[in-house]
């Protein structure tokens, strides 16, 4: 697998970013998909599954807000925690009225109608890939899984 120079130091300067935000007391939601809502907890650990299935709590969503001037931007990151078994794909998010003043990339993020965005255009989201998109907006929208095809 050939990963560019560029790549490396783009995703090193979105991982500083995000790790100064969680230092800095900036705002952080964090939320791992989970079949039945838990109102007790925000985020959960992953724990390893012997069966090698996945299933919508190995799709994390987590996001931080930027500290930028002007209109808000917030980092999403999406993350495939399965360690075995077929990736996911045909995932979508709980994302209300999502809009950014900044254009997101549709390929990694596209909202459908209300309340349905679709990630990575549908196709499969790879053991430990890991998709990043930033958006600008007066507020964070809240985003959670709503649905995906697992094998």
């Amino acid at each position: 697998m050939s990963v560019s120079h560029s790549s490396c130091t783009t995703f090193l300067a979105l991982l500083l970013i995000f790790t100064i935000n969680l230092h800095s007391g900036a705002s952080v939601t964090s939320r791992h998909a989970k079949e039945e809502d838990d109102p007790g907890t925000q985020s959960k650990n992953r724990k390893l599954v012997s069966s090698g299935a996945c299933t919508n709590r190995d799709i994390s969503i987590s996001q931080s807000r930027d500290a930028t001037s002007g209109i808000p931007q917030y980092m999403v990151q999406i993350i495939n925690t399965c360690v075995s078994g077929c990736a996911p794909s045909n995932i979508h998010l709980h994302c209300g009225w999502f809009a950014s003043a900044k254009i997101v990339n549709p390929n990694t993020f596209k909202r459908l109608s209300y309340d349905d965005c679709v990630v990575n255009q549908g196709r499969p989201l790879k053991r430990s890939q890991i998709l990043l998109f930033t958006y600008s907006n007066s507020f964070m929208y809240p985003l959670h899984f709503k649905s995906a095809k697992f094998c």
